[in-house]
C-alpha cells in the first residue's frame, strides 16, 4: 500500500511529501513497517479478504519528529494508508474512527497525528473533516508539517 501511495502522489504531481522512491525501497523503509507492525498497535482495514488500509496507533510521536510533547497521555496515529483501488469508500475515516474508539476504550483522552501540510493543506483539511483540530506546524527537513488533534474523552 505505500509504495501504492507513492505512486498515487506522484500521478498527482505531488513528489514533495514521500519523495519518488517507492517505500519499500527507501532506506530503512521495511524496518520502519516492521517495527510499526511489531512495536505499535497496527489495524488492518478488510475489504472481502484483502487489505484495504492500516493506521499504526502510539502512544506518541516518533523520537524523530520535532513535535513537542502533549504533556498529559494520549494515543498518536503514527502511519494511515489505505489502498487506493478502494479510494472514497471512507476506509480512512473508518480507521480513524476506530482509533478514537481504541483511545477512549484506553481510558485516554487525546488522539493526535501528524501530517505533511504542502500541497495546499488538503491532508490537513482531511483530518479536519474527520473531527481532528491543528494545533502545532513544525518543519522537519525542509518538509512543512501540522500536529492536529481530537479529543475523544
Amino acid at each position: 500500500m505505500l509504495d501504492a501511495a507513492v505512486v498515487w502522489m506522484n500521478d498527482r504531481g505531488n513528489t514533495e511529501q514521500w519523495g519518488t522512491t517507492p517505500y519499500s525501497q527507501k532506506p530503512g523503509g521495511v524496518a520502519r513497517v516492521e517495527r510499526y507492525m511489531s512495536e505499535n498497535t497496527p489495524y488492518i482495514a478488510e475489504l472481502d479478504g484483502v487489505a484495504a488500509g492500516a493506521l499504526v496507533l502510539d502512544s506518541g510521536p516518533s523520537p524523530q519528529m520535532p513535535i513537542a510533547p502533549a504533556g498529559e497521555p494520549e494515543r498518536y496515529v503514527r502511519l494511515l494508508v489505505t489502498n487506493r483501488q478502494h479510494a472514497g469508500l471512507g476506509i480512512g475515516a473508518a480507521l480513524l474512527t476506530h482509533a478514537a474508539e481504541e483511545t477512549r476504550r484506553a481510558g485516554v483522552a487525546l488522539l493526535r497525528v501528524d501530517c505533511w501540510a504542502g500541497g495546499g493543506s488538503k491532508l490537513v483539511a482531511y483530518y479536519e473533516r474527520n473531527g481532528f483540530t491543528p494545533t502545532d506546524h513544525f518543519l522537519s527537513a525542509s518538509w512543512p508539517g501540522q500536529v492536529l488533534a481530537q479529543r475523544v474523552g
